[in-house]
């Protein structure tokens, strides 16, 4: 479909699943695209109107100069909703997605139906991880960066097992904008969402990966802590659990949906 322009910048959206069904949209994690829920897609769009899209600095969206914010990528979120005349959302976000999940169970209650967080993160203390890590992209780019990022998305075994999925991944990694992975990068070092999450309303799923280094599974049980009645599902995965856990993940998150 034609791309949705966001305050200037053109958002590449797709769309699956009956028009008249709840919608049902997807966030990526930092340095993928939308594909990274192909594995989900099918069996969810049999339920459900899902919206993809990349976020701004990722994949065929626009990268335009930074910096950018947790509320900039949930207006473009919001602007997404208007543009297909989507009143209220079920949300599920993957890392970043999972922020900007954050961010708009906060500011956008009225927009938000339940809401899943995945292998995600509510604040950085210690800055420093991503202060290193904007400077080596700077530096270096992001292509030597892969090795590392690899590592921390999925178990040793399953990069080991599926060298096409680390092929597609790689692919995936090395396809976002440098400029726009680096403010992404800093919009996260800068999220706290210490004080918000307490006020989110909307019924909440936790989803952890019990190998995760990047969100380890600490955060995510407090975060699941701060949000009232919000309930916590741990996967036998590192961080990208959708895709090292493709079967377990669409049922997690499709039980909680139609609960």
């Amino acid at each position: 479909m034609p791309k949705i322009d966001a305050d200037g910048c053109p958002i590449n959206v797709e769309v699956t699943g009956p028009d008249n069904a709840p919608a049902l949209m997807l966030s990526n994690s930092l340095g993928t695209n939308l594909h990274m829920w192909d594995d989900q897609v099918p069996a969810w769009s049999q339920h459900f109107r899902v919206v993809r899209y990349d976020r701004r600095g990722h994949g065929q969206s626009g990268s335009p100069p930074g910096p950018y914010s947790m509320e900039r990528f949930g207006r473009d979120v919001l602007a997404i909703l208007d543009a297909l005349k989507i009143d209220k959302t079920h949300w599920c976000g993957l890392s970043m997605g999972g922020m900007v999940g954050q961010w708009l169970g906060a500011h956008a209650r009225d927009r938000i139906g339940k809401l899943i967080l995945s292998n995600t993160q509510y604040n950085y203390a210690d800055k420093s991880g991503w202060i290193d890590r904007i400077k080596f992209v700077r530096e270096k780019g992001l292509a030597q960066l892969v090795g590392p990022n690899m590592e921390r998305w999925f178990t040793k075994g399953f990069r080991e097992a599926n060298p096409q999925a680390m092929a597609r991944m790689t692919e995936m990694f090395l396809g976002s904008n440098p400029d726009g992975y680096i403010a992404c990068c800093e919009a996260i070092r800068d999220m706290n969402f210490t004080a918000s999450n307490p006020t989110i309303t909307a019924p909440t799923l936790v989803i952890v990966g019990t190998h995760d280094p990047a969100t380890p599974p600490v955060a995510g049980e407090q975060i699941a802590k701060a949000i009232p009645g919000a309930k916590l599902a741990a996967i036998d995965a590192s961080h990208i659990s959708n895709i090292e856990q493709p079967a377990v993940y669409t049922k997690t998150v499709l039980d909680f949906l139609r609960s």
